[in-house]
């Protein structure tokens, strides 16, 4: 293990680390542009340049750190390099940072006001190229504003491998392109670019011009869209800059959504589904508990489900494979002895969606079936009959896919569910629920990793949130609203 001196710090860099890499291991910060972790080096910007004893100039993301080296990041020679080199990158960038969605989060802004600072001193007119240019029907780019990293190029030759995008011409001419096969577009992760991307060349059909990032935090969550539940932030309006004279609905809505970096072995990815969660987690709700069809305050389905509970012989209950360990675990701590328990699946794949791959996307498009099938074990076909041989007379449904046509003759049911759905009014209870976004709770993937997710908002005074509606419905008690 190589000890290195960076700016008078004596820092240890693992073998075959880089000096940027050894560098940002330790909380040094060093300016890039091309360079990312998890691709390749590049070595086109030389904005990472440091100053090393003996040496001279050089490039950090390309220089190996080795004992005894000594590193400058700051001298004299390297502010003056980095200035030029920040002048070259911004010869023909224009100033769209007033109406760039990328302001606020730009590295080419930061690094401006850090390390540079100063009025272009060319008089020449900037060079102009294509704006809006379609790379796909999810992105766009502008090519005035792409410095030519070729993180994109890299990411979809090395981590996606579609190979969807390359540089065309040379110098000044150069421009970001999508290969003429449609590759990038049919690539299921290419909204990775956005993120790689340190300027405001790629951007996001979805969220373009929709809100400037400082209006925005970020909340962890995890994306339910398969069962690898892959770590994402969910971004949405801060409460000190809610709308008030505008659609309301606008402060509960999720924005965009970010992968969120835990160190995983994958890498920071994750695919367009889980890029969509806003489409998915912002479908019509059911706000209404009913019985029989028949809208009720919420307080009488939930007594309604515990007279059903109370009164029925055989009962079948079919548990959420979308639920959090803390719901599966209230459910079988509250009702698991007085129901035969069978893992539903609520989702499955869509037509035209990528099923599985050898990357992150998985068959099992429900996010916590691990967890559902470790406390619940049964199988087979939960509608024939129970293990006692009878038919149930009562099927709790909780969470979607679920046919009430399939339902035994004679058998009631009761629906928990938090979307709305035709079926709901043929239950004889209907009770509506909160969504992963109002509640905190954690999902276990199918390899075991237990990850968390925090609420975004509060829950609507009309839905119940599952924990506490077991233990309701076990005892026969209301649910605070």
């Amino acid at each position: 293990m190589p000890r290195i001196v960076v700016d008078g710090r004596a820092i240890d860099a693992a073998g075959g680390q880089s000096v940027i890499e050894a560098a940002r291991a330790h909380g040094i910060d060093i300016p890039h542009f091309c360079w990312h972790p998890s691709l390749s080096v590049a070595g086109s910007c030389r904005v990472c340049v440091v100053e090393v004893e003996g040496r001279g100039l050089d490039i950090a993301c390309n220089l190996p750190a080795t004992e005894g080296m000594q590193v400058f990041t700051d001298s004299p020679a390297v502010r003056e390099r980095r200035r030029e080199m920040l002048e070259l990158t911004l010869l023909n960038h224009p100033v769209d940072c007033g109406i760039c969605d990328k302001a606020g989060e730009c590295t080419l802004q930061d690094y401006h006001y850090a390390h540079n600072g100063a009025a272009s001193a060319s008089g020449e007119r900037k060079v102009r190229a294509t704006k809006f240019h379609a790379l796909s029907d999810r992105i766009v780019l502008d090519n005035e504003r792409c410095i030519l990293c070729s993180r994109c190029v890299r990411f979809t030759h090395e981590v996606s491998k579609s190979h969807g995008l390359g540089i065309l011409h040379r110098g000044d001419g150069s421009l970001l392109r999508e290969t003429g096969d449609g590759a990038f577009a049919r690539d299921p992760y290419s909204d990775n670019v956005l993120d790689v991307c340190p300027v405001g060349a790629l951007l996001s059909r979805s969220s373009l011009y929709r809100a400037r990032v400082w209006y925005l935090q970020p909340t962890r969550s995890v994306c339910p869209g398969c069962a690898r539940g892959c770590p994402v932030d969910l971004w949405h309006r801060k409460p000190e800059w809610r709308l008030n004279a505008l659609d309301p609905a606008k402060n509960r809505a999720i924005v965009r959504v970010t992968p969120r970096d835990d160190g995983r072995p994958e890498g920071p990815w994750i695919c367009n589904k889980g890029r969509d969660l806003a489409a998915l987690f912002e479908r019509p709700r059911a706000m209404q508990a009913m019985l029989h069809g028949r809208a009720v305050p919420l307080d009488v389905a939930i007594d309604a489900a515990a007279d059903l509970i109370d009164s029925s012989k055989t009962r079948i209950a079919l548990v959420s494979s979308w639920a959090s360990n803390e719901e599966l675990a209230a459910f079988k701590d509250a009702l698991g002895e007085r129901f035969t328990t069978f893992v539903k699946e609520d989702h499955r794949p869509l037509p035209g969606e990528t099923i599985e791959d050898d990357f992150l996307i998985r068959a099992d498009k429900n996010p916590n079936a691990t967890a559902a099938a470790a406390l619940f074990p049964v199988r087979g076909k939960p509608m024939s009959a129970a293990p006692s041989g009878q038919p149930p007379d009562l099927v709790l449904a909780w969470g979607e896919g679920f046919d009430a046509r399939g339902l035994p003759d004679g058998a009631r049911a009761i629906v928990l569910d938090a979307y709305g759905h035709a079926d709901h009014a043929r239950a004889d209870v209907f009770i509506p629920l909160s969504i992963q976004t109002e509640r905190a709770g954690h999902y276990t993937n199918f390899q075991g990793v237990v990850r968390a997710f925090d609420a975004c908002f509060d829950k609507p005074a009309s839905v119940a949130d599952a924990q506490e509606l077991f233990a309701a419905l076990a005892v026969g008690a209301r649910v605070p609203a």
